[in-house]
């Protein structure tokens, strides 16, 4: 089908099979840098979304770095500790998840993702990127005086100068052990430096990419296991099972980094969260070429995407798939279903590279979160905002009750 989106038509191409064309790609048809663009140029060129074919893979492969085994252990100590500090000021009683869960989110990046601590400095880079994201939607696209778009500019052209500064010191100085210093030291298969530009690029759309994505997705699952307390307390008897519970002092033991893979319902529920809420509702492309797809000739130049939505909720690939079920993903079913009915972390060349963050990022949240209380709607079902990332209307109203 066809729609109109920022100011023109685009095609949709729907079910599994057209999330396979689109996003494996075999022929090299789509372009996702042509398809973001419009978009996100302005704001955040250069990422790994906006780039094609032998530079995206040259960049991927030097960047994959900050998600190898040793930089991952020290992002897990790194979760633990904050989540456990911001999950225990929380306290009982009543709250909105989603304005909590994103700004912990935040700090938690500045932590992980660049090695600052929690403060003034991380307050302005957050809010930096907050603009940045906020004005990448807006519907004024020239950065006039008062308007998002010039906060969005703005808040980019200081987090340039920020993130080039600090590629500098972290080069001299040897870097360390947060994702910014594994961006700032990545080398290509000859051994050069990326270019400090592209670091400073790259490092800009990681943030934006993971902090949204990863907001709207731990707030679906909490929502669901609200929802459905029966399964909120296998998550909970899971997660005492695997880290021993709560320690002398009260609090619940950290999720060892070597402990993630024992969580295997937790992921599941995971898992089925982002099929019932897909965080990134479209991934758009823009044809190189003429091609055909389910009878139709579409043009080259034509912008295309594929409803991720609709993919994840038709009846063809999932039974009642209005009804939360975690075990949809134990592997034989996993291995039943085509491949890509469940795409959302994209597929093919342009998988999401941060997925294992996001999934050790929300085991870790369930850990801290789910042995310290109940949690429960306290205002009914919310409404859902389904674009440009997913969220409920309310913020998410739970009640938090001490365990």
């Amino acid at each position: 089908y066809k729609n109109k989106a920022f100011g023109g038509w685009n095609v949709a191409l729907i079910g599994a099979d057209a999330n396979e064309l689109v996003l494996f790609d075999r022929e090299k048809l789509f372009s996702s840098e042509q398809g973001w663009g419009p978009i996100l140029d302005r704001l955040f060129p250069r990422g790994l979304m906006l780039m094609d074919f032998d530079h995206h893979r040259a960049d991927r492969r030097a960047l994959s770095i900050a998600f190898k085994p040793g930089p991952m252990r020290h992002y897990a100590d790194a979760l633990n500790r904050g989540i456990s500090r911001q999950v225990e000021k929380w306290g009982a009683g009543d709250m909105r998840f989603y304005p909590a869960i994103k700004e912990l989110t935040l700090d938690l990046a500045a932590d992980s993702f660049i090695g600052i601590s929690w403060g003034p400095e991380a307050d302005r880079i957050n809010r930096a990127f907050v603009d940045m994201v906020q004005a990448s939607v807006a519907p004024v696209r020239k950065p006039l005086p008062f308007t998002q778009m010039k906060k969005g500019v703005d808040g980019r052209a200081f987090l340039v100068d920020y993130f080039t500064q600090e590629t500098h010191r972290r080069r001299a100085e040897g870097g360390g052990q947060d994702m910014f210093s594994q961006f700032a030291t990545a080398e290509y298969d000859d051994g050069s430096l990326m270019p400090v530009d592209e670091v400073v690029d790259h490092m800009n759309f990681l943030m934006m990419a993971a902090h949204d994505t990863i907001t709207s997705s731990a707030t679906s699952l909490l929502w669901l296991l609200a929802k459905n307390p029966e399964w909120q307390e296998k998550l909970r008897q899971e997660v005492e099972a695997v880290t021993g519970g709560t320690g002398t002092d009260g609090r619940p033991r950290d999720l060892a980094y070597e402990d993630l893979g024992k969580l295997e319902l937790t992921e599941m529920a995971f898992k089925e969260a982002l099929r019932f809420v897909p965080p990134v509702p479209s991934m758009p492309r823009r044809a190189l070429r003429e091609f055909e797809y389910g009878g139709y000739r579409i043009p080259s130049g034509t912008p295309v995407g594929i409803n991720i939505h609709w993919t994840h909720h038709s009846e063809e690939y999932w039974d009642e798939p209005e009804k939360f079920d975690p075990i949809r993903f134990t592997p034989d079913q996993v291995k039943a279903r085509h491949k890509y009915a469940w795409v959302p972390f994209g597929g093919g060349a342009h998988m999401c590279l941060g997925l294992h963050f996001a999934y050790m990022q929300v085991k870790i949240l369930m850990a801290q979160l789910l042995p310290r209380y109940r949690v429960e709607l306290a205002d009914g079902d919310p409404e859902w905002q389904a674009w440009p990332i997913p969220k409920p209307k309310d913020g998410l109203k739970i009640r938090l009750t001490a365990l």
